[in-house]
């Protein structure tokens, strides 16, 4: 599907979103709050929502109250982009109903969209057949034993397939919807929506690294944070195991021992996703040369700060720069 440049889009994008009976109430907010509130103040057409569902009937919502759409499965046929924001359960079907109107939203040209569980929605329609797709990664491995047509990627937190996106659970829906702002409007757009969310523009890394059992809390004046601290301001100098281990006055193999049980990675990993984290501003905001920035957050040469770049943020430092980039 084509969609207008940032600079060619004047008219209300419309987008419709499915609610349905036993949804968990923080997708559908999530969609609310980027499309849903007016933003005057960004000075370009602004979305157009609709909140539909199959049903005219009161929805129970989780956490213990209802709520009704104002719209019904009609709102999808002439929406410019579907969301489906999850699924009633993961393992039964999706009505027939449902299954036409996405096909037939996708087949006039309409972007359709999935966060979390929706994603089966969309592969029952067999909008995924020979497409990558993501969902959350608890229902990775039943999308695709449902789906063996789908090339389910459970690391990363959305697939961009132009027409058809889809993302891994809840909080990465706001990740998706903020890329969607950015195709539409352009990154300037796209950071002003994240900063007033609180929200990075673009988080790093994929959906992977929260399967890890959960993180142990780093206490103020804890040695292993003061070691941390003490990185974050040396990013740029030369940072070693053996130098953290003796800012925080520990052998280095005890250094090591209780990094990873309050981190849930090495020293050396997490110096470098904060190197990486550093470089992200300086792209987004300056035109400073790859290999100066790679020097500014203490790379020693372009290849490797590319290499590490690439690894965790799944594009090139160029590409980044050129996606997120302000003009000044």
């Amino acid at each position: 599907m084509l969609i207008p440049s940032p600079e060619l889009r004047t008219t209300r994008h419309a987008v419709s979103v499915l609610a349905f009976d036993g949804m968990s109430p923080f997708e559908l907010g999530c969609v609310v709050e980027i499309f849903g509130i007016p933003r005057p103040e960004l000075d370009v057409p602004w979305y157009e929502l609709r909140v539909c569902a199959e049903t005219t009937a009161d929805l129970r919502i989780v956490g213990g109250f209802t709520m009704r759409a104002e719209h019904g499965l009609d709102a999808v046929a002439g929406a410019d982009t579907v969301i489906v924001p999850g699924v009633a359960d993961v393992s039964g079907t999706v009505s027939p109903e449902l299954v036409a109107a996405l096909r037939a939203a996708h087949a006039r040209g309409a972007r359709i969209v999935s966060i979390c569980s929706g994603a089966f929605a969309l592969a029952e329609a067999g909008l995924l057949d020979g497409r990558e797709a993501t969902t959350h990664w608890k229902h990775a491995e039943l999308l695709h034993h449902r789906f063996p047509q789908v090339r389910v990627n459970p690391d990363v937190l959305y697939v961009d397939g132009d027409d058809v996106l889809t993302s891994a659970g809840s909080a990465a829906g706001l990740d998706l919807l903020v890329h969607l702002v950015r195709k539409d409007h352009g990154p300037g757009v796209a950071n002003s929506v994240a900063r007033r969310l609180v929200i990075p523009p673009h988080r790093e890394g994929g959906q992977a690294q929260f399967i890890q059992a959960a993180v142990t809390p780093v206490e103020d004046g804890d040695a292993v944070a003061t070691a941390m601290a003490w990185a974050l301001d040396h990013l740029a100098e030369s940072i070693t195991v053996a130098g953290l281990a003796k800012v925080a006055h520990m052998s280095q193999r005890t250094f090591i021992r209780h990094f990873a049980r309050q981190t849930g990675t090495s020293p050396l990993r997490w110096v470098i996703a904060q190197r990486i984290a550093a470089s992200l501003t300086v792209l987004e905001s300056t035109a400073a040369p790859i290999e100066e920035i790679a020097l500014s957050v203490g790379f020693d040469s372009p290849v490797t700060f590319r290499h590490h770049f690439t690894r965790a943020m799944r594009t090139s430092p160029s590409a980044y720069r050129r996606a997120f980039r302000v003009p000044a």
